[in-house]
């Protein structure tokens, strides 16, 4: 007889506003006690940031172990993906040494591809180079970036001395931009570890942008204007959460660059655009051996039935 592989996590993707928190809760609720729930998602991790991340409510919390949000001030940068997988990877094996289920919710896909895959792996440092462009002005080194890797240049804020740095070391050192590499590193099909499950949620196109109109204006009336007047109100956002969307547009209306309901519409707007792209990311994942994808719209999906389902497939 061939024993049972214990669950030791289950992955939980799909688009923004696709319902994968009430997915996270109804399976959690359904492991009783031996279940907790992971944040892989960037935004999550900041302190403060809770109604326009869509971070667990305290009542969740209370009712549901989560891990992985609340780590940093929103004043701080450079919390990388490679501390996120380190103690993402730590919380989850600290839970099933517990005898515990990890329920993953992504959130951010980066964060996901380098859970299954490892982080991309470039060229050894060259600080020969890497001394030389810092001396540079940081206008001088995006415009360096922008002509060999324009992809990255976008990506890459124009004040992130550091990745621009590593961006054009990259590409100088391998002759093919980093952002193709990325892109080749980020296509390779994900596997599963032992005991792992993937479960995803890929309503179409338009349901979700309802679902994520409607997010928008229930964060509006839930306080989400005020909750960023708090935070500038301690200190400047800092480069990355500064990025998060609804919080740049919001930030706009409170200094004088934008009416509330402009930022409210570029808040809908941009969190559509996202949801697009995590699309793309998410076809990717499809990919993943065994796993189960739903493709209920937001509005209709049974959140306890469905993790019924993919319970009873274990």
């Amino acid at each position: 007889m061939f024993a049972v592989q214990p669950l030791r996590a289950i992955l939980i993707l799909g688009p923004t506003a696709s319902g994968k928190s009430a997915l996270a809760m109804a399976i959690a609720a359904r492991l009783g006690g031996k279940a907790e729930i992971v944040s892989a998602d960037s935004m999550q991790i900041y302190r403060g940031m809770d109604i326009g991340t869509a971070k667990p409510t305290p009542r969740e919390q209370s009712q549901v172990a989560h891990h992985m949000i609340d780590l940093v001030e929103p004043s701080t940068d450079g919390y990388s993906v490679e501390r996120w997988r380190s103690e993402a990877l730590a919380a989850i094996a600290a839970l099933n040494a517990d005898d515990k289920c990890a329920i993953v919710v992504g959130g951010t896909n980066l964060y996901v591809q380098a859970l299954l895959l490892g982080l991309f792996e470039g060229p050894p440092a060259d600080e020969a180079l890497r001394e030389e462009l810092r001396a540079l002005p940081l206008a001088q080194l995006h415009a360096t970036l922008h002509e060999i890797d324009p992809e990255s240049a976008t990506r890459i804020h124009p004040n992130d001395q550091r990745r621009l740095i590593r961006a054009i070391e990259v590409t100088r050192a391998t002759g093919t931009p980093l952002s193709t590499l990325q892109s080749q590193w980020s296509s390779v099909p994900p596997t599963l570890p032992a005991g792992w499950v993937c479960a995803g949620l890929l309503p179409d196109a338009p349901s979700n942008a309802r679902a994520i109109n409607l997010r928008v204006r229930t964060m509006m009336e839930l306080g989400f204007l005020d909750e960023v007047r708090q935070l500038l109100d301690v200190s400047p956002l800092g480069r990355q959460a500064a990025e998060a969307v609804g919080y740049r547009e919001l930030t706009r209306h409170l200094t004088g660059m934008a009416t509330i309901e402009g930022a409210v519409e570029d808040t809908q707007r941009r969190t559509r655009a996202l949801a697009r792209r995590q699309r793309t990311w998410l076809k990717r994942f499809e990919r993943i051996e065994g796993s189960i994808w739903s493709r209920e719209a937001p509005e209709a999906l049974r959140a306890d039935s469905l993790a019924a389902a993919i319970l009873a497939r274990q």
